[in-house]
């Protein structure tokens, strides 16, 4: 007889549940896709940076640099980076408690074993009870407040999962952006030296002339003055250097010894990536898709917060036996078992829950607000990118233009020495103005790099491209 009523309490518990949990979540799901689909986000058809080519957005855009030092440092990274190892570990946290908030849509089974001695003081008569059993207790979902609060769980580990994804894509922009800065800065170094170099040559002949009567004192004060700041410049493109490269061995997990290897040039540029279109940007970015799921687990918080109003059927069966003596215990005359029942309706509470729900508005209302801005933040770092890629393709044209002049410049000048047109001096003044320019386009170029690496993290393509990385 306990076997059927056992059987029957836990088929009532499974019906009551079910359609409950099914019914909550789906709707707070529907809910928070038509409230984060009717927030107020501006968006227009198309990007307004119209000079952008239109097309699908590029996956895998750490590998089109065509640089595998590059890649591997990436997925370095994504291995090693502490950051990113805490991110996961909120991802493998949230989803315990996802487990934890589903637990009490089960019956709970627990076990007792018992035992009692009592002595009378004034006489030669002891007692012992032993006891042993197993209760089943089970609280019936009927308004789905267990099912919305599991809802509200599973929806924030949803969340979590988007966020590690794109601290994951944001890590390996990150090591993209510090990897061009050391191959820069080494650069910027032989910049430096070359500047350093020609001025001790001027600070030569401008000497050289003061004995000789044909530059005064204030020749050679200016020279050494120019000498100091080319030795500030180079010390301090030295120092960024070493800068860089132990931030890069930082990202990727490794001691900062200054010691990693890169490439020695930057890479060609890729060809400009599709944008596709700003609606299709809410369902590709991972931290919109985070912030979609925040609102639907206030959502569901807050249906739990109102089923807490109404009242609560709890359920609870039980078998056992009690016996003074050890070995009897299971012995069936000793063996009772138990069936109970439990309503418990809220009277008065001080307002408690009343203010839950209140808290629970507030959330959600919240949670739209922040998805509202985070999309916002979205488009606005899309517009951007495209607009600094449009003036940083000019800027380079101009650059370049430049820069060819300068060299043209300097070819013409050592002409003219060699023909003793001109002195060394204005040779050496000339490349000056070489070195100003390629100084000038090395950092322009890495600009445009990083804005395409800012561009693409900011569409939300993904930057692996066949790595066998796993997510937590």
């Amino acid at each position: 007889m306990m076997r059927t009523i056992s059987n029957t309490f836990l088929v009532l518990g499974a019906a009551a549940l079910l359609p409950a949990c099914a019914t909550v979540q789906s709707a707070n799901d529907q809910e928070a896709a038509e409230l984060t689909a009717q927030a107020n986000v501006p968006m227009p058809d198309q990007w307004t940076t119209i000079r952008q080519q239109v097309g699908p957005v590029e996956m895998g855009w750490i590998a089109a640099f065509d640089d595998p030092v590059l890649t591997a440092l990436v997925e370095e990274a994504q291995r090693n980076n502490p950051n990113l190892q805490a991110a996961a570990a909120s991802v493998a946290r949230a989803n315990a408690l996802a487990r934890q908030a589903g637990a009490p849509r089960l019956p709970s089974l627990n076990a007792a074993l018992g035992g009692e001695r009592q002595e009378v003081i004034d006489g030669p008569r002891d007692i012992s009870l032993y006891s042993a059993g197993l209760e089943v207790a089970y609280e019936l979902d009927v308004w789905g407040r267990v099912a919305a609060g599991e809802g509200a769980a599973l929806a924030s580990a949803e969340a979590a999962q988007a966020d590690y994804v794109f601290a994951q894509y944001s890590l390996a922009a990150a090591v993209a952006r510090s990897y061009f800065l050391v191959i820069e800065s080494r650069k910027q170094v032989e910049v430096a030296s070359g500047v350093f170099l020609a001025l001790t040559e001027i600070v030569r002949i401008v000497e050289l002339r003061f004995v000789y009567g044909f530059a005064s004192e204030y020749d050679v004060a200016l020279a050494l003055s120019d000498l100091e700041s080319a030795r500030d410049t180079l010390a301090a493109a030295e120092n960024g250097q070493i800068e860089a490269l132990r931030n890069l061995e930082a990202l990727v997990g490794r001691y900062p010894a200054g010691l990693l290897e890169t490439a020695t040039d930057l890479p060609e540029l890729p060809p400009a990536p599709g944008a596709g279109l700003p609606s299709q940007l809410l369902e590709r970015r991972p931290d919109i898709r985070a912030a979609e799921r925040d609102v639907a687990a206030a959502l569901n918080a807050r249906s739990a917060a109102r089923a807490a109003r109404l009242p609560s059927l709890s359920l609870s069966t039980a078998i056992g036996g009690a016996s003074n003596e050890l070995g009897d215990i299971l012995d069936p005359g000793n063996v009772v078992w138990s069936l109970a029942g439990n309503l418990l309706a809220p009277i008065f509470n001080g307002g408690a829950l009343n203010a839950a729900v209140d808290v629970a508005d507030a959330d959600v209302e919240g949670a739209l607000a922040l998805y509202a801005d985070t999309a916002l933040t979205a488009f606005t770092e899309v517009e951007t990118a495209l607009d600094r890629g449009v003036f940083l393709r000019q800027r380079r044209a101009a650059l370049e233009a430049s820069a060819n002049q300068s060299r043209n410049a300097l070819r013409l000048s050592n002409l003219r020495y060699q023909q003793g047109e001109i002195d060394l001096f204005d040779v050496l003044g000339t490349q000056q103005r070489v070195f100003g320019a390629e100084s000038s386009l090395l950092a322009l170029k890495r600009a445009q790099l990083n804005q395409h690496i800012e561009l693409s993290l900011a569409l939300g393509g993904d930057w692996r491209e066949g790595w066998a990385g796993e997510n937590p």
